[in-house]
């Protein structure tokens, strides 16, 4: 059996499970969208698009320690260091990268790492590369501390879940020898002062953020903050910066724009608040569940992979785009649609989604 034979089988494999994923081209132009994770619209602002098409070159040309030594990277650093009340701040060139980069390094810190349940594969990867134990608490609980150091790793608000874990009681439970990792992608730009997040108040030089300029700041890349040895050591040793190519610094600038305008956004985090609202009021006028909503993520559990694939089909026919969600990305029997709300979405626009949602349910009844 040849290589491509070998593939082709566990093509089959993952066919038997209704695991199968391709990459089809959505045109959305006409289709209200329920899957961006650009919360507070700023993607398309014109600001940070002229930002960007003021850009004189396409690529950075390098690795940041060779030819990618940009001023705008250097200057976006550390105005999201001050944003966020730490020393210093790196740039990745995605949220990913600052991950597998990250925690593999502070992981030499320590004795071991204790890591949420429900964390992002982000966070599970770099963990896998780290060379020490790690192990598994409870989801969105407070892990037992022990005698030796840990590196505890949690996002802030779940990118699956929609919740939040409390990183000030993870903070207070923690040793004096501990590192904290918050990865706080879904909470920045959407809560806390400024936007700033829910770890901006822990002044304390065990916390280290993880962060990323995609989601509520519209741009790309990810970065670290925490205190200044901390982004030292990574400047040397995380191999997902010193041997990737640096973020092109019109990103950067547009980045820069995009978190300038998300500071001073508490209108747009407001609209975004009272929309996720309206959909969780409207869900529960359907007699839908409603899960905890900390930022602006809320999950439609449905359970069946099939049939959540089945409901994201049928909006999609309707004009409403929602993902369905399945293994891997969250555990086997707890599949659902994914709903991101975001800041410039209408109350119309709510208020047809939760139409069709009853409608896709009163279907699914009707055939059953």
């Amino acid at each position: 059996m040849t290589y491509l034979n070998r593939v082709a089988a566990m093509l089959d494999g993952i066919r038997a499970q209704k695991r199968y994923r391709d990459l089809p081209e959505r045109q959305l132009a006409n289709v209200i969208d329920f899957s961006s994770n650009d919360y507070l619209g700023l993607a398309a602002e014109p600001q940070v698009v002229e930002a960007l098409r003021r850009a004189t070159r396409v690529g950075s040309g390098g690795a940041r320690l060779l030819a990618g030594r940009h001023r705008e990277l250097s200057l976006l650093e550390g105005e999201l260091a001050e944003w966020l009340g730490r020393e210093r701040a790196l740039i990745f060139s995605s949220g990913y990268h600052a991950a597998v980069g990250a925690i593999p390094v502070l992981a030499r810190c320590v004795a071991s790492i204790a890591s949420d349940r429900l964390n992002h594969a982000s966070l599970i990867d770099g963990i896998r590369l780290a060379p020490v134990p790690h192990a598994i608490y409870d989801h969105a609980t407070i892990p037992r501390a022990g005698n030796r150091p840990t590196c505890i790793v949690s996002e802030t608000i779940f990118s699956m879940e929609g919740d939040a874990s409390d990183p000030r009681a993870l903070l207070a439970n923690a040793g004096s020898e501990d590192v904290l990792l918050f990865d706080e992608a879904h909470a920045l730009g959407i809560v806390g002062d400024e936007g700033a997040g829910l770890a901006r108040e822990l002044d304390d030089p065990r916390v280290v953020v993880l962060g990323t300029l995609s989601k509520a700041l519209g741009a790309h890349g990810g970065f670290i903050a925490g205190p200044a040895p901390v982004i030292e050591l990574l400047v040397n040793e995380a191999r997902a910066f010193v041997f990737d190519t640096a973020l092109p610094a019109g990103i950067a600038l547009a980045a820069r724009i995009a978190l300038l305008l998300s500071r001073r956004a508490g209108d747009r985090r407001a609209r975004l608040h009272a929309n996720v609202e309206r959909l969780r009021e409207g869900l529960r006028a359907i007699g839908r569940s409603v899960p905890a909503a900390a930022g602006a993520i809320v999950p439609l559990p449905l359970g069946d992979e099939e049939r959540t694939l089945r409901a994201s089909a049928m909006l999609l026919e309707r004009g409403v785009f929602v993902p369905a969600i399945r293994p891997p990305s969250v555990p086997p029997g707890t599949s659902r649609l994914r709903i991101s709300v975001r800041a410039d979405h209408t109350t119309e626009q709510i208020d047809r989604l939760v139409e069709e949602l009853a409608r896709a349910q009163s279907a699914e009844v009707t055939n059953a």
